[in-house]
């Protein structure tokens, strides 16, 4: 290869870069974007009537690209791992909005953000892979994290950050499925994820079923929009650029948290879910760094939560 064709590579590979970097950071955006759409619709409406509706839209959506993709859907492997996947990412979505009912953005955001140490933690025992102690130094130091921002006593710790903490473990556990999945097609992935919130939605929305007006009807609508674009955003920017490069962008999803949850909300993070959310991002940045430093497989993405 000739120098101009070496120089012109290397332009050509940094602003795809660039273009990747851009892109994680819009769907973070447009998903913390959508969690807060969705914690304003959840005050009026129930988790199962959001999700039906939200769902049922975003698959709408989706249509195009699932009818030209629906080859793919005739060689799934692994049901069973396919439909525990289904089960952990409604599970977790669930979780997230029903503690949205009652938490601010950010102190539910920063349990999620535990979910990579988590994932870690579990790969050694789930996944057999080898993990050394200075991972495992993190890890304890992540999961210490957790206990700032949770604060737990008998006064301070309730159900809504149960709950958080368990979707949080919901998320890990997908991540980890994920991983024994990962030559699964994005399209496949996505669909059954909106498929199985669709099926939740539509066992619990007629319990607390309360018919929207229309404007009402189209902040469902723009959830579903928010939900799709955050999605091919991000399957985007892993096209462009590898995961290595654009997944510590995620992390940048708790300061939209903080942003979204004043704005809207007129939340005020504590010092404590601040000072937690420093240090699990500082251990699991770490993680991902010592995971890359030994070469191992790049770390599997799923959309964010929410």
């Amino acid at each position: 290869m000739t120098m101009l064709a070496k120089i012109s590579a290397n332009a050509g590979n940094r602003s795809a870069g660039l273009a990747g970097i851009a892109l994680m950071l819009l769907a973070v955006w447009l998903f913390s974007f959508g969690d807060a759409v969705g914690k304003y619709i959840v005050a009026t409406y129930s988790v199962g009537q959001l999700l039906l509706l939200r769902g049922l839209g975003s698959m709408i959506l989706l249509s195009p690209l699932i009818w030209r993709n629906r080859s793919q859907f005739t060689r799934i492997r692994g049901p069973g791992l396919q439909l525990l996947r289904v089960v952990l990412s409604t599970a977790e979505v669930a979780a997230f909005f029903a503690a949205s009912i009652y938490l601010p953005l950010a102190d539910i955001i920063t349990y999620y953000l535990a979910a990579p140490i988590f994932v870690t933690a579990g790969a050694a025992f789930f996944l057999g892979e080898r993990v050394g102690w200075r991972r495992w130094v993190a890890i304890a130091i992540g999961f210490s994290g957790v206990l700032i921002a949770l604060q737990p006593s008998a006064q301070t710790v309730s159900w809504p950050a149960m709950i958080a903490l368990g979707g949080s473990m919901s998320f890990a556990g997908l991540m980890l499925v994920t991983r024994s999945l990962r030559d699964t097609p994005d399209i496949v992935l996505a669909s059954s994820q909106f498929a199985g919130t669709i099926t939740f939605g539509a066992i619990m929305a007629p319990l607390g079923w309360v018919t929207p007006p229309l404007a009402d009807l189209g902040l469902f609508l723009l959830a579903a929009c928010i939900s799709v674009g955050a999605l091919l955003s991000l399957n985007r920017s892993l096209m462009l650029a590898p995961a290595s490069v654009v997944v510590p962008y995620q992390y940048s999803m708790i300061v939209w948290a903080v942003i979204f949850g004043y704005v809207a909300f007129g939340d005020v993070p504590s010092v404590a879910t601040l000072l937690g959310a420093a240090v699990i991002i500082g251990a699991g940045f770490y993680i991902f760094l010592r995971e890359r430093a030994l070469a191992s497989e790049d770390p599997v993405v799923v959309p964010p939560p929410g």
